[in-house]
């Protein structure tokens, strides 16, 4: 009779220690090439700091060469060198009116060096400075003088060896975690041998008749190994949707939830006037009609990433729902001073108030996003079996590395512009996903002075 083999263990452990070495040797590999691409990358930004710094001082510098103006000089690089401790700046010349950052004599020998960019040590300096020369040329009343722009390259060094450790302890820990994970894989994989054993031990009598059916095993354990990945891969997605979802929560409701405390404990601080705590209630509700609104617009995103399909289409005409959207928005376009001129039309079967709502997400956008007096364009096309809305405003134009990813969740070009604390970033991700409910997909395109957001229906 069978019986359950006893090696299975000793080839589950071997498996592991395959995976691990297979693992160690790739994280070597992709470790060191990242470091040394890294580290090379670190090793430049010293001197193109130093670079931007010196471009930007020099036309003033050349500009004039009067004591008034030189004073002046002296003054931003006083304030340049307080906003940023790392940073140093000396003016050596024959003239100590037109000097500055009291050049010792070790400072005024290194400048009368060759120019460009030198490594300079200086006592009780635990890095060296890299340091930028030029000869800046007389002007008026200012003699020739060197100038230097001198960056401490004590962080730079630091954040090389906290690159280095975080690449070690990462490789230590995806090494442990892939032996880990060998291993558990090995043994699961194993199991269905485990289960044919068995199997072969229940053939006794009176069922010594009974035959192990041999021919179908193997299909039997590709359809297994096919459906146990097919399960994996389910459990992957819905747990990064999960995780997706809870990483984008976390992160946009913290701000107005600080805000509320915030207020709140202020306010709790010492008695107040009826008239201050109505102005609190006030702001606090702003901020809680904007966590509602957020939660919202997440629940809507995590259900189209179940994969929710628009159910109650309706065959409308396109240019009659743009219509409808700019009555909506009538009075934030007056507000805005910005004109709407639409042209062309299509019909096409579709959910009403989620295109209303798509239309809605990309016209704010593109007032948002236009000066007062300019117009925006809205344009319907029909290709082949397949509609199109498209939204152009005039503005700046956008960096190509910036379009794949508008309408990802809570991203923007500018995250410091202006109105970035009233839309919290998802506008644009509930358009993408209001598409896919409806089989289509989204575009952008920034050129001409104009940006163009849009998607295209089925027909």
């Amino acid at each position: 009779m069978f019986k359950r083999p006893n090696g299975l263990n000793s080839i589950a452990l071997r498996l592991s220690a395959m995976f691990t070495l297979v693992a160690l040797l790739v994280f070597v590999l992709i470790g060191g090439a990242l470091y040394q691409q890294v580290d090379k990358g670190i090793g430049l930004l010293p001197e193109a700091e130093l670079d931007a710094r010196f471009s930007v001082l020099e036309s003033s510098i050349n500009r004039f060469g009067n004591p008034d103006h030189w004073a002046k000089i002296t003054s931003k690089l006083t304030l340049l060198s307080e906003e940023d401790k790392r940073i140093r700046f000396w003016a050596v010349s024959g003239d100590p009116h037109y000097e500055y950052g009291a050049p010792d004599a070790q400072i005024r020998a290194f400048a009368q060096g060759p120019t460009g960019v030198r490594d300079l040590y200086l006592p009780g300096e635990a890095a060296p400075y890299k340091v930028l020369i030029n000869q800046i040329p007389a002007k008026e009343q200012r003699p020739a003088l060197r100038f230097l722009i001198a960056i401490n390259t004590q962080t730079f060094h630091q954040t090389q060896h906290h690159l280095l450790v975080a690449l070690i302890s990462l490789a230590i820990i995806g090494v442990l975690l892939a032996s880990a994970l060998g291993y558990w894989v090995a043994h699961i994989g194993l199991k269905p041998l485990i289960k044919l054993s068995q199997e072969a031990q229940e053939l006794t009598p009176p069922r010594l008749s009974g035959r192990l059916k041999l021919s179908p095993l193997a299909p039997e354990l590709e359809q297994l190994v096919s459906a146990f990945n097919s399960t994996l891969d389910r459990v992957e997605q819905a747990y990064m949707r999960l995780e997706s979802f809870n990483a984008d929560v976390a992160h946009e409701l913290r701000s107005p939830l600080t805000n509320l405390i915030g207020q709140t404990q202020v306010a709790l601080t010492r008695g107040r006037s009826a008239e201050h705590y109505f102005e609190v209630l006030q702001s606090n509700l702003e901020e809680l009609e904007r966590l509602r609104s957020i939660i919202n617009d997440m629940l809507f995103l995590a259900s189209a990433d179940q994969g929710s399909k628009a159910s109650k289409l309706k065959r409308v005409c396109l240019a009659d729902e743009v219509a409808t959207t700019l009555d909506y928005l009538e009075f934030i376009l007056e507000d805005a001073q910005v004109a709407v001129h639409v042209s062309g039309d299509a019909e096409v079967n579709i959910e009403t108030a989620q295109l209303r709502r798509a239309l809605i997400n990309l016209l704010s956008n593109a007032v948002q996003h236009t000066e007062a007096g300019q117009q925006i364009e809205v344009l319907i096309e029909q290709t082949g079996n397949r509609a199109s809305i498209s939204i152009s405003n005039p503005g700046l134009p956008i960096s190509a590395e910036h379009l794949p990813r508008l309408f990802e969740r809570f991203y923007r070009v500018d995250a410091a512009r202006h109105n970035s604390g009233a839309n919290h970033g998802l506008g644009l991700a509930i358009v993408k996903a209001i598409a896919q409910m409806h089989g289509g997909e989204v575009f952008v395109r920034s050129s001409a002075g104009k940006n163009t957001f849009g998607f295209h229906l089925p027909m």
